[in-house]
Formats: C-alpha cells, sequence, structure tokens
C-alpha cells in the first residue's frame, strides 16, 4: 500500500516528498490516518546520523496522533473512528524480562518506529511524517477526546520520557524537585511534577525562562549561575530531572540533592565530563538516567494527562515548513514542541 511522506535521502540531505510502501493490514494490525505529528530533537539527530545507524531514505517521527481507519480481524479494545496514538516503539521481543515486567524500551530487540529493520516493504520502519501508518495493536495507545489532539502528540515521547523517571521515583507531595533545563522536555517535567503535587523548582541559567517556567507550574526559579543561590540552596532536593540535551557538567547540581537523592539525566545522550564523586558517597546520590517509558506506562501517563488537562505547549506547522523547524530547534527557536499538522502533507 502506498502512501505519502518525507524523508530525507542521505545524512544532513533535507527532507523532501517521497513515497513509501506500507504492509497489508494484518488480522492484529491497526491502520491509523495520521493528523499530527511531534518532532523531536532525536528526529534530527537520526536525520543527520548523529548516532551511527540511520539508514536512508529516513522517514522521521514518532509523536504520532490520529484516527483508526481499519481495524484487523483479531483486534480488539479499538474500533474505526477511535482516536490513537503511537509513540517511539512498534514492536519488542515480548518474551524477555523487560518486556513481561511492562519495559519494552529496555528489551534488547525492540523496533523503532522509524529507522529500525523489518519485514515491512522497504526492509526499515518508516514514521509519522507520512500519511498514515499500521501497527500492532499491542503497540497502539487510546487518546482521550479530552486532550487536544495535537498538543498531545508530543506527550508519546517528550512526555513519556519525563513522566517515567518522575514515577519510578515516587515524585509526589511533600518532595522538592528540580527541573534543569525548559525545552521541549523540561516544560512537560514542570506539569508533570506540578501535577503530581511536588514543590517544582526550575534550575535554569535565564531568569526568563524561570518566569516561564513559573507559568507553567514551577513554585519558584534558581539560578544556577547564582553561586550563591546555588550554595544555599545546597542539600535541599529530593529530586532533579535533568534535560538539558548536550554535554555539560553535571557537577553543579549533585551537591543540590539531600542524602539519598537522585538527579535522572533524560536529555544528553552522551559522553559527559568527570564527576566528583566525593558529594555522592559522602550523600548517598545517584546519578541515574531513564529511556522513555512501556506501553502499559505510556498509556496510564496520557489518561493521566486527559484527567488533569495537560497537554504540551506547541508550535504547528505545515509539512513543507519542516528543515526550517529543523534549524530553529537547533538554536531552541520554539516553545516548546513543534508540531506537523499532516493534512499540509503533499501527494
Amino acid at each position: 500500500m502506498s502512501t505519502a511522506a518525507f524523508a530525507a535521502k542521505a545524512a544532513n540531505a533535507p527532507l523532501g516528498p517521497f513515497a513509501i510502501e506500507r504492509r497489508e493490514l494484518g488480522p492484529k494490525d491497526i491502520r491509523i490516518e495520521i493528523e499530527f505529528c511531534g518532532v523531536c530533537h532525536s528526529d534530527l539527530h537520526m536525520v543527520n546520523n548523529d548516532w551511527g545507524f540511520s539508514q536512508y531514505p529516513l522517514v522521521p517521527g514518532h509523536e504520532i496522533v490520529g484516527t483508526i481507519a481499519e481495524v484487523g480481524s483479531e483486534v480488539s479494545g479499538f474500533a474505526v473512528g477511535d482516536k490513537a496514538a503511537v509513540g517511539c516503539l512498534v514492536d519488542s521481543c515480548r518474551h524477555c524480562a523487560q518486556c513481561e515486567a511492562g519495559n519494552e524500551q529496555y528489551c534488547n530487540a525492540f523496533t523503532m518506529t522509524y529507522g529500525s529493520a523489518t519485514n515491512d516493504p522497504g526492509g526499515v520502519t518508516y514514521g509519522g511524517y507520512s500519511r498514515e501508518i499500521i501497527c500492532d495493536q499491542e503497540f497502539v495507545l487510546s487518546i482521550s477526546g479530552k486532550l487536544d489532539p495535537a498538543g498531545a502528540a508530543p506527550l508519546l515521547c517528550a512526555g513519556i520520557t519525563t513522566w517515567s523517571p518522575l514515577k519510578h521515583w515516587k515524585v509526589g507531595p511533600g518532595q522538592t524537585v528540580g527541573i534543569v533545563g525548559l525545552g521541549g522536555l523540561g516544560h512537560m517535567g514542570v506539569k508533570f511534577a506540578h501535577a503530581l503535587g511536588a514543590h517544582v523548582v526550575m534550575i535554569t541559567t535565564s531568569p526568563e525562562k524561570g518566569e516561564d517556567a513559573k507559568a507553567l507550574g514551577a513554585d519558584e526559579v534558581l539560578i544556577s549561575k547564582d553561586d550563591d543561590a546555588m550554595a544555599k540552596n545546597a542539600g535541599r532536593f529530593d529530586f532533579i530531572l535533568n534535560t538539558i540535551p548536550v554535554r555539560h557538567d553535571l557537577n553543579p547540581y549533585v551537591g543540590l540533592l539531600k542524602i539519598d537523592g537522585v538527579m535522572c539525566i533524560v536529555g544528553a545522550v552522551e559522553q559527559l565530563p568527570e564527576i566528583n564523586s566525593a558529594p555522592m558517597v559522602f550523600g548517598r546520590r545517584s546519578i541515574a538516567g531513564s529511556l522513555i517509558g512501556g506501553l502499559k506506562e505510556t498509556q496510564e501517563m496520557l489518561d493521566f494527562c486527559a484527567e488533569h488537562g495537560i497537554t504540551s505547549d506547541i508550535e504547528i506547522i505545515q509539512m513543507d515548513e519542516i528543515n526550517q523547524a529543523y534549524e530553529r530547534m537547533q538554536k531552541s527557536d520554539v516553545k516548546y514542541r513543534f508540531v506537523i499538522d499532516m493534512s499540509t502533507l503533499p501527494g
């Protein structure tokens, strides 16, 4: 089944129109007509082959929201006309310990929504910068009609990436939580930590971003360039969510943690500078990392968002504006997530 898409045909190449083939609908498959697709910073990394495993032509997009157009004969729980979503994964081995525990994101054989080897036409998965997608029902998520579908799209990556560690470390009332970095991930971290009942502190170099964070639900702001303010906040935080997407020094933040406090990294996926172990040893503090979330956890996050009226703050773009959006994204010129209106996809 041929469908229109936008693809990069080589590393660092601009994206443009491209026809792809989707597999025929199987008995457990769902065909979704894509209405909105979020633009993730990892899309840019994949297009540029920054991680060294991209295959071309490459159709990005793993923050997918649309309407179910067709279901297979063995599908249950979904019907034509339902709103549905697909996130970062479209398959896993389904039988390893991590899959059985609902942590499909840590399966050693998961299949990414785009850029993974597959038996489907083309030999590689194609993502949400396309007219439609066919996905196994086990990896399709329900979207409440209470949520704006465009604002809900980034929940499938930016949302679950921040929700998962907050839930894993049981963030809630009575805790002081720091959010480092206010971008696509950080703004969701502020919203979730606030909704979970924590006292939320935005940790930033920019007073202007601090004011933005307060509008999103932060209770106060800590300017990390202010040495006196950082010293006064030493040993204060139960949990810090670090969303900075580039190489940076972690040491200034470790001392902010309480005894047994945890800083979780969700932004920078690269070699970071050396860590001074003394504050960790003498405070039993921890530095951890987290990767998106499993299917059950992602559905719980979407249901929580529907209950609390939480979506991403977005800028909607047309499909032919994607290359300019990538340029702006590299300059952090977006509040806070681009979402493509897929009705503007040509072809």
